[in-house]
């Protein structure tokens, strides 16, 4: 499976529109990553806990998109953005879309 934040892929052309695909991940904050959180807060610098969360999250919601694209028969996905907002105090939805394609080598 391609997938690109771009509508076109060097050496292919799209044959095929499926439509839409997308996957989704709403993530809740954990009291241990929290603690280890605050005090790397106190002393400044990347705060592994959450970077580490946001990547599984990440990789969740493109399997499930990839899942679906797949589903549909495509064999490429275009336009591939990401998107996230606060469902309610500590949880967030990471929601990643793009569009199905099928495309075949120029």
């Amino acid at each position: 499976m391609i997938i690109t934040t771009s509508e076109n892929i060097a050496g292919k052309r799209v044959v095929k529109t499926l439509g839409l695909v997308r996957g989704n991940t709403i993530r809740a904050r954990h009291i241990g990553r929290d603690i280890g959180a605050m005090f790397r807060s106190i002393i400044g610098g990347e705060i592994v806990e959450y970077t580490k969360m946001l990547a599984e999250s990440r990789e969740q919601s493109l399997d499930r998109m990839v899942k679906e694209a797949e589903d549909m028969g495509a064999n490429a996905i275009i336009m591939t953005r990401f998107s996230t907002s606060e469902m309610m105090k500590g949880a967030a939805e990471l929601l990643v879309y793009g569009t199905a394609v099928i495309v075949e080598d120029v």
